[in-house]
């Protein structure tokens, strides 16, 4: 769905953005690329799937592709507005969806280019740690907190995208600010560390020695999985370090075929693809706090893997 959606994109805007002469491209078209990556990462901060924020993409288009140009004054600001208001649509179609979802629903991991890493407020909100804790905000609340604390618009600006008043925007950004900091992870943790870690986990799982595993894992750590009704995966949260840690070691035993893990970048930070038989099967990302791993998060549902398939640039 992904790639057809953004092949869409591409398609329509090539079609319009070449002159019967050839070649040039017009401006509508000029400025939705320039910002294409910007409203791509608007749109996925909204609503935790690439899927959806692909077909936003496209809504977007459609309504800009329409627009008099001669009447808008910052293209950026414009398409952000409109991406918005795309955005919340679906997110309320989306919070349907996933009162019928079977077991725990994870945002879509991306295979992210190294960029991401470097810009460490960018990195920081599109973590999976990040992503789960903007799922427990209001679609409007998201909104807000996303274009305000990762995109810094200013209160005018996001309340014509949300359709609020400034000053309700305001009541609710302190609201939103307050409500992620009460649970968004402890402290950021340098790259290298991350890594470190998750070669430890990794290697401790491989070998399965569960001692190892309980040094990595803090103890009241929580264990996500979704499989979305495809594949296996654990239906609730697992929580405590020797449930985590037994059923990590059990389950790799029990797979008949060859098992690798291998680290990745996902969503700005270090993961680990673990792949049956040479082919991609689960991409487990991590939330550290205070040095100890406290969130396992595993992706196994096959539909929401499309954004591992090629890197994904991210910008702000």
């Amino acid at each position: 769905m992904t790639s057809e959606s953004s092949g869409r994109v591409r398609d329509d805007t090539a079609r319009r953005g070449t002159t019967a002469g050839g070649g040039a491209t017009d401006p509508a078209t000029e400025a939705f690329v320039a910002h294409r990556n910007l409203l791509f990462t608007v749109a996925y901060e909204m609503l935790g799937s690439a899927a959806d924020a692909e077909d936003v993409l496209q809504e977007t288009w459609l309504r800009w592709a329409g627009t008099d140009l001669a009447a808008v004054r910052d293209p950026r600001a414009y398409l952000v507005r409109i991406t918005t208001r795309q955005a919340l649509n679906r997110l309320r179609t989306l919070g349907r969806r996933k009162e019928t979802y079977v077991g725990s629903w994870l945002p879509e991991p991306l295979l992210t280019t190294p960029d991401v890493a470097e810009d460490v407020e960018l990195a920081d909100s599109v973590s999976m740690a990040m992503m789960l804790v903007l799922e427990t905000l209001t679609p409007t609340e998201r909104a807000v907190f996303v274009l305000r604390e990762v995109f810094d618009l200013d209160y005018d600006e996001i309340a014509e995208a949300v359709g609020k008043s400034p000053a309700a925007v305001r009541q609710t950004a302190h609201r939103a600010r307050a409500h992620v900091a009460a649970r968004r992870p402890r402290g950021a943790v340098p790259p290298t560390r991350t890594r470190d870690a998750l070669d430890a986990f990794r290697r401790a799982v491989e070998t399965g020695d569960l001692q190892g595993l309980l040094d990595i894992l803090a103890p009241d750590v929580v264990l996500l999985g979704d499989g979305g009704g495809i594949k296996q995966a654990v239906l609730r949260p697992v929580r405590g370090a020797d449930k985590v840690a037994r059923l990590m070691i059990g389950g790799l035993m029990k797979q008949s075929a060859a098992v690798s893990m291998e680290p990745a970048h996902v969503n700005g930070h270090p993961a680990l693809v673990l792949r049956l038989d040479g082919e991609l099967d689960t991409v487990m990302a991590v939330r550290f706090d205070d040095g100890r791993i406290t969130g396992l998060y595993a992706v196994r549902n096959p539909e929401k893997l499309t954004g591992m398939r090629r890197e994904t640039a991210l910008h702000r």
